[in-house]
């Protein structure tokens, strides 16, 4: 194995969207989970990099009957992530013997944020986030791009990812694949392919 990629959400950094509803459902908006407010929003359009952070934050304001200030709505939309300390130090020390990339579902707002309060961005030899890649996971274009833009070849590619549909659409790429769960789960995976963590 040459070349490992990683996804970012639910591997790197667990979600807890609670303040962000909350804040929502203070301004006036019906709010009952977060997969009805993301698809209102039309979050997939943010994260191809077809709606600028600011117009996604206007339509969640969009949502509220009362008014909303962009800033504070930025500051919750953000402020959402828990790290996982395991998770990175496990790719900074791949990085030492592989190459190590990231290849995430993610719009301009949240990859800033997590650029610059937890360095994500310095992880390993390269980032694809959606948002640039113009297509998200599970479309195979978004793995194509990977492959062109960091000369994968797949039978030499591992990938990392919580969500089983990207994990088929990678091995229909002819990647290996790991359905991210637990660090201690994904290392022993790793290992069963003979990636020495």
């Amino acid at each position: 194995m040459r070349n490992i990629v990683f996804d970012i959400g639910w591997v790197f950094v667990h979600l807890d969207s609670t303040p962000f509803l909350e804040f929502l459902r203070a301004h006036g908006a019906e709010v009952p989970d977060l997969h009805s407010v993301l698809t209102r929003v039309e979050l997939h359009e943010h994260e191809c990099g077809r709606l600028a952070g600011r117009d996604l934050l206007a339509r969640f304001a969009g949502l509220a009957r009362e008014p909303v200030d962009l800033d504070a709505a930025h500051e919750r939309w953000v402020d959402m992530f828990e790290l996982q300390p395991s998770m990175v130090q496990l790719a900074h020390g791949l990085s030492e013997r592989y190459r190590v990339y990231l290849l995430s579902n993610i719009g301009d707002l949240h990859w800033a944020h997590l650029s610059r309060e937890y360095g994500l961005h310095r992880i390993g030899h390269g980032a694809l986030p959606s948002y640039l890649a113009g297509v998200m996971k599970p479309d195979a274009l978004i793995y194509a791009e990977a492959e062109r833009r960091f000369a994968l070849e797949p039978a030499d590619t591992v990938f990392i990812d919580d969500r089983p549909e990207n994990v088929r659409a990678a091995r229909g790429r002819g990647w290996h694949a790991i359905e991210h769960a637990s660090h201690a789960a994904t290392v022993s995976a790793l290992r069963a392919l003979q990636v020495e963590c």
